[in-house]
């Protein structure tokens, strides 16, 4: 089994929290989507969306997230022989469906410094337009992408786009803290996929420095939030990447990539 994957994607979080929860053995590929990795013909040929992350099992290929972690779950089932493993129950799925509905793309770029993102955003698309010269037969789903690269920056500059995306992030964060008050985890007393989902969303915001406005702010929230930083799988998913000096040594081995090869004009 193998993932395509990288610490900055949510999704590749999540997926990673629940293989790491279900005790999956399997094959890691770091495919940096800052430095459009994501782009090079050899992943796009097998996911055209350039999309985070891949579940590949064999000739099985999953990029839906929800769909990969439910996978997951008959695989641990299997592999135990059906012994003490429990699918989702429909509460769990409901809180999964809720979180992935909200989308961090147009909430995490609006917090970025405006230099930093136009100059990644520049990148990625001198990176596409070298792949659709390298590789004919992709242009059109390479075109598509610059114009969805394009589109993407619109939107940042659309006020009403923004504030939906923040009144939806804040829809449901009331919704969790109201949860909490009842259950110590968001399904229940025990911990489920639907706060492996939840967990990267809430680690955004602190690598954003928004911990104070969004969770702190969210007593049930801040407590939860300590209770799940204790677990292994967070510290080898996130904690690894992102806490303390970590974050900053992660986002300067990237930052110091796209510059050298923007410099290099090696795309």
């Amino acid at each position: 089994m193998q993932l395509y994957h990288h610490p900055y994607s949510l999704d590749s979080q999540k997926v990673r929290l629940a293989l790491e929860e279900k005790g999956i053995d399997y094959t890691s590929y770091h495919v940096n989507p800052v430095t459009g990795k994501n782009m090079d013909s050899s992943f796009f040929r097998m996911n055209p969306s350039g999309k985070l992350p891949v579940f590949k099992n064999g000739a099985h290929i999953i990029f839906n997230t929800i769909e990969i972690i439910q996978y997951l779950e008959r695989i641990a089932a299997v592999s135990s022989g059906g012994d003490n493993i429990s699918f989702s129950g429909r509460e769990v799925v409901a809180w999964m469906q809720k979180i992935q509905e909200w989308n961090p793309k147009f909430f995490t770029l609006s917090h970025i410094p405006d230099k930093y993102r136009f100059y990644v955003s520049k990148f990625i698309r001198r990176v596409l337009i070298a792949r659709m010269a390298e590789c004919p037969d992709l242009a059109g789903a390479y075109h598509h992408k610059l114009r969805e690269a394009y589109e993407t920056e619109d939107k940042l500059k659309n006020k009403n786009v923004l504030q939906g995306n923040r009144e939806h992030l804040i829809r449901l964060l009331d919704e969790v803290e109201t949860q909490l008050n009842e259950s110590q985890y968001l399904a229940g007393e025990e911990f489920s996929m639907a706060d492996v989902m939840l967990i990267p969303v809430l680690a955004r915001l602190v690598l954003l420095d928004l911990k104070d406005e969004y969770i702190n702010s969210r007593p049930n929230i801040a407590e939860y939030w300590v209770l799940v930083q204790q677990r292994p799988s967070y510290k080898k998913v996130i904690g690894r990447y992102f806490d303390g000096w970590r974050r900053y040594k992660t986002l300067v081995k990237t930052w110091c990539f796209v510059r050298i090869r923007s410099m290099l004009r090696r795309y």
